[in-house]
Order: C-alpha cells, then structure tokens, then sequence
C-alpha cells in the first residue's frame, strides 16, 4: 500500500522506515526542509539503535522517500499519516494541537479519492472528532476515515517494539478504514499481534492511560525506595518479590531519579488536564506528577549529602545525561533537574554520556563535557551515575578510584551491587539499598 508520513521525527521516522520494510511504499513529508535535506543525504537527526540501516535498505529499495512537498503525497496516498509533535501547551498543561490540526487542513485540501487519515501523534479524546470536523472544513467533497492508531514505541528499542508488538491499537468508526488498516499491519500475521480494534475514543484513551499508568508504577517503586533506606530494606529485592506476581509483574519496578523523555511527563499532564475538563479528577495521576517532580530535586541532595552537605567549590562528575539509555533524548531528563541543582549550590560540573552531548549543551551551560567516563572522573569529589548506558556496567573501578580526588560514588541507578563496589574501598550511596 502507499502511506504517506507526516512528520519526519522520531515517532514519524521509525514508523515510516518500519512499514517501508514490511514492503509497503513510505513518503515521508516533513516542513523542515534542512531535517529532509538531512534525510536525502542519508543522515539520520534522532539517535535509534539500528534506525540509519533500515532507512538506508529502504531507500535503497525504493520504498521509502523523503520530500516537503506534502500534497502529491497524500494524492496517491491509500493511508495518511499524522505523527507531528505535541508538546504540553505553555500555561496550562494541555497538549497543543496546533500541528496536528495544520496537518489536518492541509491533508483535506489535498484529498482527491478515498483516504484514511491516521492519528500517530499522542493526542487527547476528542482530536479525531476535530481533525475529521476540520477536513470536511476545507473540503466537504472528500471522501475520507479518521483513525487513531498510538504509537507504543520505547526510545531505544522502537524498531523491535514496531515489528513485535504487545497490540495495536486501532480506533476506527467506518468499516472501510478498518479493512484498510487491516491490510497495513498484515505483514505482521506472521508473528500473531492483537489488533485491538476500539471506538476512536477509545483508542485515544488507551495511550494516556498506558503511559500514566506506567509513570505510576515507576514513582511507586521509587517511594519504596525511600522507605527502604529508612527501615534497612532492599528496594531491588522489594521489586523482585512483588514483580514475579503475574498481576504485577517486574516492568518499570526500577527505582531511579523518576522518569523523562517526551511521553510520560507531557502524557500524564494531558491527562490530568482531561480529567479536569470532564469534572473526572485523576488524584492518583496528579500525585504522580508532583512525586516525580521533586523526586529530581531530591537527587541533587543525595548527591550533597553523600559530600557532607555542602558541594560548593567541589567538582562532580555525572555519567549519563539522557533520560535512558539507548537514546539521545534530553527532554525532562533527571540530569536537568539534578545538573541545576548542584551548580545552584556551587559546584563545578563534569559530565559525559554517550550520545546525548551534542543536545545536552546548549541546555547545560554550566556543564564541563567530557570524552569520557574517566576524564569525567578526574579530580572530582564524587562521580554520579545519572544514565544506565552498558558502558557504564563495567567501569575499571581501580582506575576510578585512582582518578577521583574523593572515593564516593552515588549510583543513582543502582547499576553496581553495593558489597562488590564497597571491596574497591569506595563510599557508595545507591537508591533505596543500605
């Protein structure tokens, strides 16, 4: 079938490239003409595992293509879709949909036979209602379905979570728009997806409440962490004993500096902000958002406290910048929270991840990059572990210790096991284990 993309970033990019590969033909349009320019040239502007190779084999094939020029695109397209940004709205929370409904009016003007207009993008209940009010705006002739199909992609691992997933969701109301949507994700048959066919407002709730629900269980765990350090328990050990019950279940029971990225702290607000709107409070979602947010801050103290209480004129090394690892994406990442916080109070800070530098400096001004994790470690008063990257798995501790002007590590994600790093002579502080 011919899809055509709109949006060329990271929810655009992996989709578009993975349903290239399961053999349909793929165009797509982004307005940033320097992001396509990029693209043509065979340069990828979003870090993902294995993503630089499956555009390359595509175009190569001649089944995925690149262009600003969006109405050809839509006109031989049998899907449309739409994967622009949503960021939180500034003021109030909500999402703002000002992409989406650009997207929307340029598609209807452009319609010339019947299309499927597919909502990628995260967006609230109601949006495909509005999207298809808007198309029959501009032109009342079209012939046309509006879908919503989230996205459940993990930065990091998006093309396996693409081609293996748990379900798809499909929210449709016409009969056709299923038999088309039916037909794109049938070279996935082979490996038996649910394809989970709901109400279009269903399938818009779905995806807020997955990543709200998700952002809970990471705070939860992280709470636990906390009453672990004061009565002597051993949260990794609390999250094993809880997540081998299949109710619950070992996913996002990894306590840590609370969650970033692009999804969960914009998903979460939205929802809240739907909840207000409909006079349906979510209190346990609202709680979350406020734990999280000074779950960043209280990093910053650990780290302080683990120094005596003051860091001024102390230099700190971080590793990791990035909200996960396998990823390049800064945005909401701890690192910004406990990066503000420690040069608020004085200290000198290094840091080196990765892949994420390039993006993390124009937000880290004060920040020291370095070329890694043991130039990091050079002369500081303490090394901070911010990011999980398996680089950072098996450090030559000996070499660590040698460098450091102080042997103190905060492990903030707990990667090593405190007996195994305690050996080395170091002072270590972890999350939630004594």
């Amino acid at each position: 079938m011919h899809i055509t993309m709109i949006g060329s970033g990271y929810v655009g990019l992996v989709s578009g490239a993975c349903f290239a590969d399961f053999g349909h033909v793929v165009t797509c349009v982004d307005s940033d003409a320097s992001k396509i320019e990029r693209l043509l040239r065979g340069e990828i502007p979003i870090y993902e595992p294995g993503l630089d190779e499956l555009v390359a084999n595509n175009v190569k094939q001649n089944r995925l293509f690149f262009t600003t020029d969006l109405t050809p695109a839509v006109r031989g397209a049998d899907a449309v879709f739409i994967a622009v940004g949503t960021p939180s709205r500034r003021g109030d929370g909500h999402a703002d949909l000002s992409y989406v409904y650009a997207a929307a009016e340029t598609i209807g003007r452009a319609l010339d036979k019947f299309t499927v207009i597919v909502n990628k993008s995260t967006v609230p209940v109601g949006t495909g209602d509005e999207v298809e009010r808007l198309i029959r705006e501009v032109n009342p002739k079209a012939d046309f379905a509006v879908v919503s199909n989230p996205e459940f992609l993990r930065e990091g691992a998006a093309i396996e979570d693409f081609k293996r997933p748990d379900r798809v969701v499909i929210g449709v109301e016409d009969e056709r728009a299923r038999e088309v949507m039916s037909e794109i994700y049938r070279p996935l048959s082979l490996n038996q997806p649910p394809l989970v066919f709901v109400g279009r407002r269903t399938s818009e709730l779905t995806k807020y409440a997955a990543n709200a629900f998700l952002a809970t269980k990471i705070t939860f765990i992280n709470e636990i962490a906390d009453l672990c350090e004061r009565v002597g328990a051993d949260v990794q050990e609390v999250a094993r004993g809880i997540g081998l019950d299949n109710r619950i279940g070992s996913k996002f029971l990894h306590a840590g500096p609370g969650y970033g990225g692009s999804c969960f702290p914009k998903d979460t607000l939205a929802l809240l902000k739907t909840g207000q709107d409909y006079a349906a409070p979510l209190r346990i979602v609202e709680t979350v958002v406020a734990v999280n947010d000074s779950r960043k801050r209280a990093m910053a103290r650990k780290v302080i406290s683990a120094l005596g209480g003051s860091v001024r004129g102390k230099k700190i090394g971080l590793l990791g910048l990035a909200f996960k690892p396998n990823t390049d994406d800064m945005r909401d990442a701890p690192s910004l929270a406990i990066v503000a916080s420690l040069a608020g109070d004085g200290a000198k800070v290094y840091a080196y991840d990765p892949e994420s530098m390039s993006q993390a400096k124009p937000l880290m001004p004060e920040v020291t990059f370095c070329e890694d994790p043991y130039q990091t470690a050079e002369g500081a008063d303490a090394l901070v572990i911010v990011t999980e990257w398996d680089a950072f798995r098996a450090l030559d501790l000996d070499r660590i210790k040698t460098l450091l002007k102080t042997p103190v590590i905060v492990d903030l994600r707990n990667v090593y096991f405190p007996p195994d790093i305690r050996k080395h002579g170091f002072a270590y502080v972890s999350v939630g284990r004594s």
